[in-house]
């Protein structure tokens, strides 16, 4: 039997992969606090009524579980520059759109979370329906998807430009 992993590759840039990189050497250096912040509630007695130590069990869940997604995340990382300014809509790309029926733009980042944590631009994956419309779109291409409600929406491509950061 073969099984083929569903990892997706994500586009990340020099500076968010190194800012991810950065945030998990942290988690993994402070796994040795939070165990002895864990042994120390223990020692405080009757585990039922103690509070520091099933926060400090809650925190290292929390901690554990960031540092799987960050390991899984960097490890599929494709690191890179921008796509190139073609105005075509792919991850990485500052998209501005328009709705079918709206008179004003909208402008968002095609990335991860991850790869627009630190920006002010709304951010939106290329696996979201709408992300996946869009994808291969060229400037001026009109598009369309479906919405939660079972309806469908054009969304026209005004612009595609690289991410800057």
């Amino acid at each position: 039997m073969v099984t083929v992993s569903d990892t997706q590759v994500t586009w990340l840039t020099q500076e968010a992969y190194d800012r991810l990189k950065h945030e998990l050497d942290q988690l993994i250096e402070n796994r040795p606090v939070i165990a002895a912040k864990i042994n120390d509630s223990r020692e405080e007695g009757d585990l039922k009524e103690n509070g520091g130590y099933h926060a400090a069990r809650e925190e290292q869940g929390q901690a554990e579980a960031r540092i799987r997604h960050l390991q899984e995340l960097l490890r599929a990382a494709k690191v890179g520059e921008a796509p190139p300014n073609d105005g075509i809509a792919e991850p990485g790309m500052v998209l501005t759109v328009r709705y079918e029926g709206d008179d004003e733009d909208e402008t968002f980042l095609l990335a991860t979370r991850e790869e627009g944590a630190e920006g002010e631009l709304d951010v939106y994956s290329p696996e979201s329906p709408l992300g996946k419309a869009l994808l291969g779109a060229k400037e001026g291409e009109t598009r369309e998807y479906d919405l939660p409600n079972g309806k469908t929406q054009q969304v026209k491509l005004v612009k595609a430009v690289p991410y800057t950061g």
